[in-house]
């Protein structure tokens, strides 16, 4: 019996350290866990405020090359090929447009001076009446045509060969020609600057054209350099392009107007002008019927 009881207690010596080690394990475990979560904790950053947040939006945005351009820093920007291409479209632009006015102006004043000139005219019966009827009129195309027709008429008159019928084929073809001559120079007069006015019409577009060429090259050049596609290294060339096309049109589109409007307006004065010296030819050869 009393060896039982002194194996039992051996047991029990030998069983208690084995408890203690796995007491002892499971603390440190715990420990070791708790020490992690306080290190995940510390390590994890506060939560910004709403000042913070935006700031690091716009530190984030000004990064990644986000801005506001204007139209003038872009144009200030550009290189100096596309400044030139600007320049020359802009000076365009100008003269187009302070032609079209001008044009505007001198073609309805010697339109309206054609139509009175020869409203007048045709309430004379004779040369010479029509020559105290027009001589307060203002000065015209039509005015210089008539002078330079009654002049042939008085030279005839005063060599004696305007009453003669063997003369007067030569007579008519000197003072048409007189006149003819003086229209011409008129109608050339009208259509001064229609060949620049032209000029800028068809070309401004290719002008522009070139510019937007241009921006476009640089846009490729930049993304090469930058080995990115991102469009805030392309937007800048690409604008700078867009607005090279831009101002191509506006230099072509008042000046092809303008042009067009000069041309109508030219040829509607060449043929007032045209049909007043047939009516005058016809009044001259009338006289010339009454005096034998």
């Amino acid at each position: 019996m009393f060896a039982l009881l002194q194996a039992a207690g051996a047991a029990d010596t030998a069983a208690t350290p084995a408890a203690d080690a796995s007491v002892t394990a499971t603390v440190e475990v715990t420990n070791a866990v708790v020490e992690a979560t306080n290190a995940v904790a510390a390590a994890a950053p506060a939560a910004p405020s709403a000042a913070e947040a935006a700031a690091a939006a716009a530190e984030a945005a000004k990064s990644a090359g986000q801005q506001n351009i204007t139209l003038m820093e872009m144009v200030g920007n550009s290189p100096m090929v596309s400044k030139v291409v600007l320049v020359i479209l802009l000076l365009c632009a100008v003269y187009a447009i302070a032609l079209m006015f001008e044009k505007i102006i001198v073609m309805r004043g010697n339109k309206k001076r054609t139509i009175e000139f020869v409203a007048a005219y045709k309430k004379a019966k004779s040369p010479e009446e029509a020559a105290q009827l027009l001589a307060k009129q203002p000065d015209g195309f039509a005015k210089k045509m008539f002078v330079a027709g009654y002049g042939e008429l008085q030279k005839a008159k005063e060599a004696g060969l305007y009453a003669r019928r063997d003369a007067r084929s030569d007579l008519l073809e000197r003072v048409r020609a007189a006149m003819t001559a003086e229209q011409n120079r008129g109608v050339e007069e009208l259509g001064s600057n229609m060949t620049f006015l032209a000029s800028i019409g068809s070309n401004a577009p290719f002008i522009g054209l070139f510019g937007t060429v241009w921006g476009i090259m640089n846009s490729f050049i930049a993304i090469a350099n930058t080995q990115t596609t991102s469009l805030a290294v392309v937007a800048p060339g690409i604008a700078e392009a867009l607005f090279a096309t831009a101002a191509g049109l506006v230099a072509a589109i008042p000046a092809v107007l303008i042009y067009n409007f000069s041309a109508k307006q030219t040829g509607t004065i060449g043929n007032y002008l045209e049909d007043f010296e047939a009516d005058f030819i016809s009044l001259v050869t009338r006289d010339m019927d009454k005096q034998g």
